[in-house]
Parts: structure tokens; sequence; C-alpha cells
């Protein structure tokens, strides 16, 4: 199944309150570990719940300060058949970085294709509708939702991503034919700041859940608070799809809480379902 753009916005239109009750989260203590950039939605959803949020970013997105082999690749309209967009970061850095010309509708034949909802509304706050958003938000279903459009042998892809992004996108497509072209347009780097406290909070048992956006957040909140902190079981470690939660139990946490689907709205909701109705009340410590 694909998402269309219309059913795209009926989906995303859906208040996330409509399934949790009231304030489920009152007294939690949660992280968000999310890019400061990009943790505004998640924050005030987990504070309209009830919760306390830690704000502990674990990275930060720095943009390539070299955009040219993007620029030069844009240059020609008709050389592109789909354009991917695989996050947030990438729609913000190719938008807002390069000039209006290169970007859809003056791209010719290009198609776009957004990752999931948060992609495609960072795409729709820049002028650009998507023409297709999978039914579920990782690459594999991307390359499954393209390939189900149609005929993918001899079309060219073209897929700015961060510089350390899965290779799942570009080996899927390339497999059913495509000629991909990933250019890197940005780098997640570890955020600065010392991760002593938050430590001693979570071995303390004074942090109920932290959250993890990215498999990215995962691997900063290690180096952040230590491996002791990270694996000690001490809280409920609430992730958002699957190559987080794989990432997770890679580095040693085991994963309480997974949303369904891949959103922060969806999150927020498995959140409240954990501590609202599986919980029943705060844990003892």
């Amino acid at each position: 199944m694909v998402l269309v753009p219309e059913r795209l916005q009926q989906r995303m239109s859906h208040p996330w309150r409509k399934s949790v009750p009231a304030r489920p989260l009152q007294g939690r203590r949660i992280v968000v570990t999310r890019a400061r950039a990009h943790a505004r939605e998640l924050v005030r959803a987990l504070e309209e719940l009830g919760a306390e949020v830690v704000a502990a970013p674990a990275i930060r997105i720095e943009p390539l300060a070299d955009l040219e082999p993007l620029r030069a690749a844009l240059t020609d309209p008709g050389r592109y058949d789909w354009i991917v967009f695989t996050s947030q970061s990438s729609v913000q850095v190719v938008c807002e970085r390069l000039g209006a010309a290169y970007l859809p509708p003056h791209m010719g034949r290009a198609a776009v294709a957004a990752i999931g909802p948060a992609t495609a509304t960072a795409l729709l706050h820049h002028g650009i509708t998507p023409d297709l958003v999978p039914a579920e938000f990782v690459a594999e279903a991307v390359v499954a939702a393209m390939a189900a459009r149609g005929e993918l042998r001899g079309k060219r892809v073209l897929v700015p991503s961060a510089r350390a992004a899965r290779d799942a996108l570009p080996v899927g497509l390339r497999s059913h034919g495509a000629t991909v072209d990933v250019i890197p347009v940005y780098d997640t780097v570890r955020e600065t700041g010392d991760g002593r406290g938050l430590a001693t909070d979570i071995l303390a048992r004074r942090i109920d859940a932290v959250t993890f956006t990215s498999s990215s957040t995962v691997r900063g909140f290690v180096e952040m608070v230590g491996r002791e902190a990270a694996t000690s079981g001490r809280f409920a470690a609430a992730v958002i799809g699957p190559v987080t939660a794989a990432t997770a139990g890679e580095l040693g946490l085991t994963v309480a809480v997974e949303a369904d689907p891949y959103t922060v709205p969806a999150l927020v909701r498995a959140l409240a379902r954990y501590f609202g109705e599986e919980q029943g009340g705060k844990p003892e410590t």
C-alpha cells in the first residue's frame, strides 16, 4: 500500500490524543535525545500528557559546506526520474541551501518520494508535494512502493542523504535495475555536552524513559552517558521503529516501547499505553 498525498494529509490530521487517556505520563521523567532542531513536536506532545521532559540531545545535524556535487547533479532538469528524501534534515539542507531553480517543480519529470509523514511535511513546508510516501516508514518500504509504481530498470534516482546513511535504499533500488546517485548533504555528529549528570539520574532511577528517534540518537546517547548507565535497564527505552530498535539491541539496550507506525505521534501513544495501561502506575524502585 502507498499513501498518496490526500491519504497522507488524512493520516497526519488524526490527533494522537484520541487513543490515550488524559495525562497518562503525569510525573514521568522522560529523556528526549533527538537533535534540538527537530525535538519540538516530541517535547510538546510528551508535556501535554503530563511528562517532565529532560532535553538531552545526543546528536546535531551539520550541513556539509560543499553542496556543489548536489548542485551539479540537479543542473539538468531531465536527468532524474525520482528524487528520494529520507529525512527532514535532507529536506531542510537541500531546500534551504539550494535556490528554488534547482528544486521541484523545476525538476521536469522527476517524481518525489518521502520516507514518511514528517519528511513529507517538511517538503510541503517548502512547497513540494511528494508523489509517494510508503505505508511503512523505512527504506525497504520506499523501494517496494517505488517498484509498485512502475518498472525501475533504467530509471535514474537521486538520494540526498546523511554521509553515514544506511545503504538499504540504494542497494534495494539497484537490485531493481535503477541507477542511483547518493549524494551526502549533511553529517550527523555527536552533540557536545557532559552526560554525567544524566547518567547519575539514570543509575539512581530518577529517569522513567529515554526516547530514541534514530540509530544515531542511540549511539550518541551511549557515548554521552556511558555504557553502564545506558545498559543498566533502569529506564524504559522507547524507539521509533525496528531499525532504531535493532541498533539499541546491538548496543546492549533492552527495548521496552516501539512505535507502530514509525512516527513521533505513535511513539508518544506507545509511551502513554506503556505507563498508563500496561504499568498501571509508577514502577517501584
